[in-house]
């Protein structure tokens, strides 16, 4: 099957099978390996991307779903020298360790803050929870969304 979509603001045209996953035309295809596969069952949120603006776990889009997307990974939103508020509140609040989680917990976190209204810790920690994370605790991560979006 053909599909067309825009990624991180580049148009792609590719031929890609009808079980072809998201997350795999990005990795494999793409090579945006920022976008990790954690589980592959859509319980760890590791493959979070935006799709048309909306967070949405990639190991569950089949590519022919994103066709005519616009889809955002974790490398389409900041750069070395300009991280994305996200980015840096994340880096600043000590907010990750080994680093796995991260990508797909910053993408579902810019998502968080944009659709919420009245952000507290509570309400972080209950939009988080498709997010697993093995190392910190979340304490950390928790603190850094709440410092991006007076930033974002």
């Amino acid at each position: 099957m053909e599909v067309t979509l825009t990624v991180n603001g580049a148009p792609h045209s590719l031929d890609v099978p009808d079980n072809a996953l998201l997350v795999e035309v990005l990795r494999e295809r793409l090579g945006l390996t920022g976008t990790h596969v954690g589980c592959d069952t859509s319980q760890c949120g590791a493959c979070v991307v935006h799709m048309d603006g909306c967070a949405v776990k990639s190991c569950t889009v089949l590519a022919g779903q994103a066709d005519g997307a616009e889809v955002t990974t974790i490398e389409g939103i900041g750069t070395a020298d300009a991280l994305h508020p996200m980015q840096e509140a994340f880096r600043d609040c000590h907010a990750l360790q080994c680093g796995f989680c991260t990508p797909g917990m910053i993408m579902a976190a810019i998502d968080l803050v944009k659709t919420s209204e009245d952000l507290d810790e509570q309400a972080v920690r209950d939009g988080l929870e498709g997010n697993l994370c093995r190392c910190t605790g979340y304490h950390n991560i928790v603190r850094a969304v709440l410092a991006a979006r007076d930033n974002m």
